[in-house]
């Protein structure tokens, strides 16, 4: 009973009455994720490309058939608007997939252009199966040519006689799959995914574990760690690219796009994205100085926690906006916005224990806590 709302849909946040299960599944056997609710576009014709170049901060012209990219994009003052995955199908044909409906973005940038855009939302639903046994249990079922897949690689498939595209990528920062099957046919696909997988321990998993994943793996989630700029008030609630940590994918010397003017003169932002390790023998402390036991966050969380520079909480340099108690990691983590000129490799994050205001170490560390080598390595 455990339901939340996405796009215009009911999703369960928990298939059971906790989520514990789906996300020890994710990490050691395998999960499946209902993600249909995402918009899915799919761009072709000759200009398909230069469109797409347009949109995104992230030069897509080297984006080989079969393969995957991670993109952002930006309104006209550089702050971002959304991200997302783009997956190229064919010469001129690409399929693009984003959290928001963006059909419309991109058709008042494609005025003058040779290009088609479709809305494939309805038509496809997005099934995402994820852990170390994503890959057994997919061969098994039939996906084969899933054993040639590299990292961000994708391919059209069938199975059963369901044909899709499925690339190796995920929301999980674990070796996982995402497909698209046709939406009238994946009831069937489903339960039998999970037929298949009953002998690999696959369990259906909802946002709730997702969301610990995600957070392990360093992964952005929107209205949360940023927000649409379109949907906001202040220039405090915006992010450029640089502050998100997406500065890798901008590439400012080529054909003009949107917000690429901004950019140019926004290369030295004010904040840094980090991750925090908070010091859990503190953590501890606070709570037995109180006569209580620990309290660990039983699910993550998304709000945000003031980071400060020293214990008497007088400068606040950042604040968290999500974070989680890491049971592979055994750490205690969290998503951080920073100053950029902030020195020390520790900080203080506000922790508040009995209704009172505390602060603990947080040590600053790489976004990506969660890296797994098989997430690369090839399928055997």
């Amino acid at each position: 009973m455990d339901w939340t709302r996405w796009a215009g849909y009911y999703v369960p946040r928990s298939y059971q009455l906790q989520h514990e299960n789906e996300y020890y599944a994710i990490r050691n056997a395998a999960g499946l994720i209902d993600i249909s609710p995402l918009f899915k576009l799919r761009i072709t014709g000759p200009d398909s490309l230069a469109l797409l170049n347009r949109i995104f901060v992230r030069d897509l012209s080297r984006l080989k058939e079969g393969r995957v990219a991670y993109v952002a994009w930006c309104d006209s003052d550089g702050f971002v608007l959304g991200d997302g995955t783009v997956l190229r199908q064919g010469p001129e044909t690409y399929f693009f997939t984003s959290e928001d409906p963006t059909a419309a973005w991109l058709d008042r940038h494609a005025n003058g252009m040779n290009v088609t855009i479709v809305d494939e939302s309805r038509n496809l639903a997005g099934l995402a199966i994820q852990g170390p046994s994503s890959a057994k249990i997919l061969i098994h079922a039939g996906a084969e040519s899933i054993r040639e897949l590299k990292y961000f690689g994708a391919t059209f498939t069938s199975v059963n006689g369901i044909g899709f595209w499925v690339s190796r990528s995920g929301y999980t920062g674990d070796l996982g799959y995402e497909m698209w099957p046709p939406a009238e046919r994946a009831p069937e696909f489903w339960d039998m995914l999970m037929e298949v997988g009953s002998g690999f321990a696959l369990r259906a998993v909802g946002l709730k574990a997702l969301d610990v994943c995600r957070i392990e793996a360093g992964l952005l989630q929107k209205g949360v760690d940023y927000h649409n700029a379109s949907r906001v008030l202040t220039r405090e609630q915006k992010s450029i690219p640089y502050e998100l940590g997406l500065g890798w994918m901008i590439n400012l010397d080529r054909d003009p796009f949107v917000g690429q003017s901004a950019l140019q003169k926004l290369q030295q932002p004010a904040w840094n994205m980090v991750g925090l390790e908070i010091d859990w023998e503190q953590t501890r402390g606070l709570y037995e100085s109180k006569g209580l036991p620990p309290l660990l966050p039983t699910e993550a969380w998304s709000i945000s926690a003031p980071l400060y520079r020293d214990h008497a909480r007088q400068h606040q340099v950042g604040y968290a906006t999500s974070g989680t108690w890491s049971p592979v990691l055994k750490k205690y983590i969290a998503l951080a916005t920073i100053e950029r000129s902030y020195p020390s490799e520790t900080v203080q994050i506000e922790l508040a224990v009995e209704h009172s205001r505390h602060s603990v170490d947080a040590r600053i560390v790489s976004l990506r806590f969660y890296d797994p080598p098989h997430k690369r390595a090839p399928v055997e």
